[in-house]
């Protein structure tokens, strides 16, 4: 009963592996084309969606690999070594995710905001500070989780106490060091200043969306006030990819400081906590996908083909 369990476990690991690396790929093989072949149409956030495409696609990699290994019953997967890189990546992917989103945000909220705004002044600089935004967020992401190399080991003896988080085939040294809360500290510091900067940017995209609505209203024109600018579109798309991700980050880390306080390890809290981990890097592409200017020639054609296909059908 439990190896059949720990299969169709398996089985649905393996399928949100495939369904979030596909869908990552093909968004970001679209941007890239976009920017090789139709560069005259690539936007300057184009840069900032591929960043996390690539850093989705190594979150699901990296943390799936594992679990769906231990759930076919694969002994001593991960040694010493493969423990902490493993778990660094997936570590390091997973702060750039919260990074790249903020970022994501806040050039939204900067390209869209009035020129008359006293922050109107930022949007020049704009395609010039993604790079370095890119490249600070590499370097304290990598920095900061370098502890994980220090503290994370192979297990020996499966039964052995996990400290802080639950693995596989990986556990937590016992703290050596004076301080074991100020890694933990830091950690949630940073996603604090992230998070705050993510919804402050959301509540202002909010505000300005609200505001071009009410004057939208008295335009005597209705279709100017029905039709949303590709802008509007956009902007639409990011607010829903930042909820998503608040919702699932908050949701996750309730169930983590549920399963911290359990005496005992619960599997079906380890299962969710293993899904909701992965699910923002999953279904994120598909959110970005609604009314993408760059989805939208492709679904066109293959709604042609498959009325064509339909219409030819009764004729075979």
């Amino acid at each position: 009963m439990i190896f059949q369990r720990n299969t169709i476990l398996g089985g649905f690991y393996i399928s949100q592996l495939c369904v979030g690396v596909i869908g990552n790929s093909l968004l970001f093989m679209m941007y890239v084309y976009n920017f090789l072949v139709k560069s005259r149409f690539s936007r300057p956030i184009d840069p900032i969606f591929m960043h996390l495409m690539i850093v989705n696609i190594l979150t699901i990699i990296f943390a799936m690999i594992s679990h769906i290994m231990s759930s076919f019953g694969v002994p001593r997967f991960l040694d010493d070594v493969g423990c902490k890189a493993v778990l660094y990546i997936f570590r390091v992917t997973r702060g750039l995710s919260i990074c790249t989103t903020s970022i994501l945000s806040a050039f939204q909220a900067i390209t869209i905001m009035p020129s008359n705004s006293k922050w109107a002044w930022l949007k020049p600089k704009l395609s010039t500070w993604i790079f370095h935004s890119f490249l600070l967020s590499w370097i304290i992401n990598l920095f900061i989780y370098v502890h994980t190399i220090e503290s994370v080991t192979a297990k020996i003896n499966y039964t052995d106490l996990d400290y802080g988080y639950s693995h596989a085939y990986c556990k937590m040294k016992a703290p050596e060091y004076p301080n074991p809360g100020l890694f933990l500290s830091v950690i949630i510091i940073g996603d604090i200043v992230f998070l705050t900067l993510m919804m402050w940017t959301s509540l202002y995209m909010v505000t300005l969306l609200y505001r071009h609505r009410k004057r939208a209203q008295h335009l005597h024109s209705s279709s100017l006030s029905c039709q949303p600018s590709p802008e509007r579109k956009a902007t639409h798309s990011i607010l829903l990819l930042v909820s998503f991700f608040v919702f699932v980050y908050f949701f996750h880390n309730f169930m983590t400081l549920c399963g911290f306080f359990e005496q005992t390890k619960v599997p079906s809290l380890e299962v969710i906590n293993m899904i909701l981990t992965t699910c923002y890097p999953t279904i994120s592409p598909f959110l970005l996908m609604k009314n993408n200017k760059l989805i939208l020639p492709f679904t066109s054609f293959f709604s042609v083909v498959r009325m064509t296909c339909f219409q030819s059908a009764p004729h075979g």
